[in-house]
């Protein structure tokens, strides 16, 4: 672990090389404790509390996708960035839907690394006032963003992807509110996304609750759909 006396963050990470560069890349403004497999990994984060967390996607023991799947699964909402080596679409998708809040692909700034992470925590560590608490009505469902769900008030529960729950979270946060694409696109996903991935994860969203749950403002973008 650095000496750092910063936010708590665990790096999992494999490159004997690399992963005691990165540690001291961000002693700044973390503390950092290096796990060497996934295995461990997945032992600290179970077992001690973090701020954030930096996850190589391939790792020996236990890869990457398995152990943030893992930590999801026992409930474990610290945000996570995963690192990887596997730059296409498809495979940043498959980790943001394993429960990644954000990626970034090798290789990479160190500046940039411990810029994303400082967003990250300042995201993910704000009041809950600021945001849902949950749970949120919306018409005959009910939204829990701390469970990762969608309930009908007649029965029956979705699972949500981590990408899934951010957006509809930020909806449900301003009601009112019609967002367009760029301003989704700008706070909850990267720079090198279109906005056309914001309709993606809507038509997703639709598909799997119901198409009243997000609301379309011809011209404009997309609001929550029928806060209760």
């Amino acid at each position: 672990m650095t000496t750092g006396e910063g936010l708590a963050l665990l790096l999992v990470e494999d490159d004997p090389v690399l992963g005691p560069l990165i540690a001291e890349l961000l002693e700044p403004d973390f503390t950092v404790r290096l796990a060497a497999n996934g295995q461990e990994g997945l032992h600290l984060g179970l077992t001690q509390p973090w701020d954030a967390m930096v996850i190589d996607r391939g790792l020996p023991v236990m890869d990457g996708i398995s152990v943030i799947t893992a930590l999801r699964a026992k409930g474990i909402g610290t945000p996570i960035l995963i690192l990887t080596a596997l730059g296409d679409t498809a495979e940043k998708v498959r980790g943001l839907d394993a429960g990644a809040n954000d990626y970034l692909t090798k290789p990479f700034d160190g500046g940039e690394l411990a810029a994303r992470l400082r967003a990250l925590t300042r995201t993910y560590g704000q009041p809950a006032g600021e945001g849902p608490a949950g749970p949120v009505g919306i018409g005959t469902w009910e939204f829990h963003p701390a469970s990762r769900a969608v309930r009908s008030l007649y029965g029956g529960t979705v699972s949500l992807t981590a990408k899934e729950t951010e957006l509809l979270a930020a909806l449900a946060a301003e009601p009112d509110r019609v967002f367009t694409r760029d301003e989704l696109l700008a706070a909850h996903f990267q720079e090198t996304d279109q906005p056309g991935v914001i309709d993606t994860y809507v038509h997703h969203l639709r598909r799997k609750i119901d198409r009243s749950v997000i609301r379309t403002v011809h011209g404009v973008g997309y609001q929550i759909g029928d806060p209760s």
